[in-house]
Order: structure tokens, then sequence, then C-alpha cells
């Protein structure tokens, strides 16, 4: 794949060790942005971006492994989120127990990880005098983690401390219940964070070692061609490239394909639903979901970026403005989430008022309406090109993120896109594709929707409940009959409201 049109754009020169010769790989960077990047492959395969920041007062480090909860085993929950305390807590050559985060703490930095459905990351942050010492540390869990037996029930239960703290946050119960509610042949379905009844109590009972199904799960899954690293510092990219390869190029590559998950969680029976869901704050939130084919895949062409631009707008003539004179809504936002590989949803996600609450059915009837008029009106180049010329501003002139924070995220970038894009990612629009586009468009339709409406007045008829979490819900397929009903009702609201006919005049008389 080639670079990006656009002679403006600053182009750095990428190097590849992995055949000692140089590579033709630019890496897209902010116009804005006066560091300097280079690519490398070291002889393991491992493929590391170094960043060199003469002004910087911290450095920092991230490792990005291609493997998350979706590869858990089916008999132990959370196995990935373990792996991910087990090892980031001691090594070979360093023993003590949590001494890298007591070296941090002294060289005023920090250190974190998560576990993501295809991916688990590592990273760290350190005064920019230490990131020798810091790296050394930090590379050392990858080539000769300890795994120690004495640390595994202690851990054990800080993944289950961290589970409980997540069980009165309405973002991880609501998530859970939307995953609850898929096929339980696909790996979206599962339980990722793990507790102390998935990883000790349950399997104690079936006779299964945890600690022994960890390792196993190590030498299967974790290999140095899996693995990308993304690595800050005041150092020139000369010295960042020779501490990379002193420090990293022991990692083991035992040669490890990329696990993909193919195929959608939703089946017929988790389409064109409707859940109500009993949340723990007050409020009353309506989330309309749609499997999607995910922009991963299309990228350059941004069709969610495309979708959520239009659905999401504010100004006069969006659908919000609408909802919002009507008294109904205090915020919609739209975009793609729960993205993986092969997956993917589309979601619109209002926030009700207590009016807009008892007019829910409306409000979907519009938010229906609306893709409508999209399907039927068609995409707009000149729509993409104010959306693309947004995104080119947001890229070219963005604000620096903190260190620890940037190398994590490009690091799980380096897993996703091809070299010349691992800064800008899906962040530029680039490609106007009518026919993308419009494909993803005709998935947004009444017939593929999950409806979530969350409320506490659900409290008396919510009589199921998701067993991680113990969300109360219940869960119904939407009558045909009624989303044409509904069509009917909200153009007789739209045609006797002539200010507010805002779901054509979006298109035509722009905003």
């Amino acid at each position: 794949m080639g670079a990006p049109e656009d002679d403006s754009s600053k182009l750095v020169q990428s190097m590849s060790l992995k055949d000692g010769l140089p590579a033709d790989a630019p890496i897209l960077k902010p116009r804005s942005d006066g560091r300097s990047y280079r690519r490398i492959v070291l002889p393991n395969a491992l493929q590391v971006l170094l960043i060199s920041d003469p002004d910087t007062d911290k450095a920092a480090g991230s490792m990005d492994v291609h493997v998350g909860s979706f590869s858990d085993p089916e008999e132990l929950p959370g196995l990935a989120h373990f792996l991910e305390h087990m090892l980031f807590f001691s090594s070979e050559k360093y023993p003590d127990e949590d001494s890298f985060f007591k070296f941090l703490v002294e060289h005023g930095g920090q250190s974190n990880a998560y576990t993501a459905p295809e991916h688990t990351n590592f990273h760290f942050e350190v005064s920019a005098d230490h990131l020798v010492e810091a790296l050394d540390r930090f590379a050392q869990f990858f080539i000769c983690p300890l795994f120690a037996a004495d640390a595994t029930s202690r851990e054990i239960k800080a993944v289950d401390s961290e589970n409980s703290k997540n069980l009165t946050t309405d973002v991880w119960r609501m998530n859970q219940l939307a995953r609850h509610l898929t096929s339980k042949d696909h790996p979206f379905y599962k339980f990722g964070t793990g507790s102390l009844e998935t990883l000790e109590v349950i399997p104690k009972k079936k006779g299964i070692d945890t600690r022994a199904e960890l390792l196993k799960f190590y030498e299967a899954r974790y290999s140095s061609n899996l693995m990308c690293l993304a690595v800050y510092g005041r150092e020139s990219l000369d010295e960042l490239q020779k501490l990379a390869e002193e420090k990293l190029s022991a990692v083991k590559n035992s040669k490890k394909d990329i696990v993909r998950f193919p195929g959608q969680p939703c089946s017929a029976e988790h389409l064109q639903i409707l859940v109500k869901a009993v949340p723990v704050r007050e409020g009353h939130t309506l989330m309309l979901m749609w499997p999607v084919t995910p922009e991963l895949q299309n990228y350059r062409e941004a069709p969610s970026h495309y979708i959520g631009h239009l659905i999401g707008h504010e100004a006069d003539g969006s659908l919000f403005a609408l909802l919002k004179q009507l008294g109904w809504a205090n915020s919609l936002s739209a975009g793609e989430m729960e993205s993986n590989l092969d997956s993917a949803f589309f979601i619109v996600d209002i926030e009700l008022t207590d009016v807009g609450q008892e007019h829910m059915e409306e409000v979907v009837g519009f938010t229906f309406q609306y893709l409508s008029v999209l399907r039927k009106e068609g995409v707009a180049e000149w729509i993409f090109k104010e959306l693309q010329a947004v995104c080119d501003m947001k890229f070219h002139f963005q604000d620096k993120m903190t260190p620890v924070h940037y190398v994590s995220s490009l690091a799980n970038y380096m897993q996703l896109y091809p070299p010349e894009d691992w800064l800008a990612a899906s962040m530029l629009p680039r490609n106007f594709n009518s026919e993308v586009l419009s494909e993803a468009i005709q998935q947004l339709t009444p017939e593929r929707v999950r409806i979530f409406w969350h409320s506490k007045k659900f409290q008396d008829i919510a009589t199921d409940e998701e067993p991680w979490y113990g969300t109360r819900f219940t869960s119904k397929k939407i009558d045909e009959s009624l989303i044409k009903e509904k069509f009917s009702e909200v153009k007789d609201i739209l045609a006797s409201i002539r200010d507010l006919n805002m779901l054509s005049s979006f298109h035509t008389s722009g905003y």
C-alpha cells in the first residue's frame, strides 16, 4: 500500500532490520509534529516504532501482544487477563515482587496494562533520564517472566478485585449484557474479565490447575512475531534503535499465527430485539446497535466515520436538533464500537429526557426514518470531503498526548494498520467510495437492529438476570407491524412541524 497522496504531509522514512535492508514504508505524521520516527523490525520479527523527542521530560514504552480475551479457554474465562497480571509482576532477572513498579515510582513514572478481546497492551512511563534501565526491566517480562507460583492466588484476587469494582459501573454491566445476548458460538459472548469464581473456585472443583493452564496458554499464544513495541525517549533515533536491539532481541519467536475469529456475534434470534434493562444510575438511555463490517477493513473509505458524522451532527437539520427541540433527548452520539478484525457494531446512543422516556418508540421511529432518507438519497461526495477536511485539521494540528498514552495507542495501531498509517490509523478519511459507504448504510436497517433501553422504571418488569454482573432485564422480538406503524406516526409528526422537517433539509441545504 502506497503513501497517502498529500504533498504537504511530512513523511518519515522507516528502516527494516528483518533482512538488513531499507524498506520503503514511509510513516505519515502530523505537519505540526516535530518529533522523529523510525520503524525497525528486529531479527526475532518484533516490530518496533522509535519516537525521538529531545524536549520530553518523560520516556515511555508499550508492548502490544496480538492475543486477548477472545482466546480464553472455555473452562477458564479471564485467563488472558490473568496472564496480563502475572506477566507484569516479576522476571528471572528482576525477581522481586513489583520491583518494576517501585523503580518507576522512584523515578517519576507509572505503569499499567489492559486486556482487550484480540490484544493485550502493557505500557510504562518514567523520567526521561531513566529509560535505559526501565526498558531493560520492561523487556524481561517478555523474555523470562517468572509466573511465580506463590503469586497465583494473590493475582487471582487482584483480578477479582478489579471485577468487583466494575460490578456497579453501568458501562461494564450493559456491555456484558449486550455480549450475553449474542451467539454462544462466538467469542464475543465470553466474560473476559475473569473473577475468583472463574479462575479459582470453579477450576478447583473441576480439578483444573489454573497456573498450569496459564503456562500452557503463554507457550501457545505469546511470541515475538505477534508483538509490537513503541518506544518514546529524548535520545536520537540511532540511540533508541541500539537500545531496542539490545533489550528486545532476546524475546522468543515461536512463529505463532494470528488467531482470527470469523463470523458475526449475532444470529437471527439476536437481531430485531428490544431489551429493557435496569441500570445502577438514574436516567434513561436508548442504544440502537447494528452488527456491521468493521471499518478497519475499509478504513481509508471511513464508512462508520461518514455515517457517524451525519447521525451525530448537532446543528440545525440534524436528528439530534429535532429530538432536542421536541424535548426528548439531552445528547446523541453515533459511531462504531466493539470493533475487532472480523466483527463490529455501529451504535446510536441517545440520552433521553424524562419526557423522551415516554416517547421512546417515536425516537426510534425518527432514527429509522432518518436512516431511510440516507439510504434513499444516497451518499454525497461533498459531505465526505467536509468530513475529510475536519479530520485532516484534527490530525495535523492535534495536541500532544502524554508519552505513556501515546505509545499505548501506537503499539495497538501497529497491529492493525500498515506502517505508513501507524500514526494516522483511521483518523484520516481518504478515498471517497460510494459503493463502500452505501453498503455500510444498507446494514443499518430495522430488521437488523438491537435496541437496548436502560431505565430504573423497568425494575418491576425485568425478570431475567445477566449471570456475571446481575443486571436485570427483559428481552423480546420487535413486531415488524409496530415498526411500520411508528414509521407512519413520525411521518405525520414531521409533516405537522414545518420548521423541523429536518431529515430532508439536512442533505439539500447543508448544515
